[in-house]
């Protein structure tokens, strides 16, 4: 067999691979987090009203009538 005479510590396999996708998961980490803060506070400004589903009989899964009842505001006067 050949001998591997391409090896480095400090090429993309070795320590600089290991440095690059460390780096990036915690960028990838804290862009979520960083949403999911973002989404908690828009939540706890604007929360859900369940007061616009009066009947919950007359909802059905599957139907496009169903879209009168996302994403209202709660406060918006009725």
């Amino acid at each position: 067999m050949a001998e591997n005479t391409k090896r480095s510590v400090f090429g993309l396999n070795g320590i600089a691979g290991i440095l690059i996708s460390i780096v990036g998961l915690l960028v990838i980490l804290i862009t979520l987090m960083l949403l999911t803060i973002v989404a908690q506070r828009q939540s706890a400004v604007n929360p859900y009203d369940p007061s616009a589903i009066r009947d919950i009989n007359n909802i059905k899964m599957i139907s496009v009538d169903n879209k009168q009842f996302a994403f209202i505001d709660a406060k918006k006067d009725k």
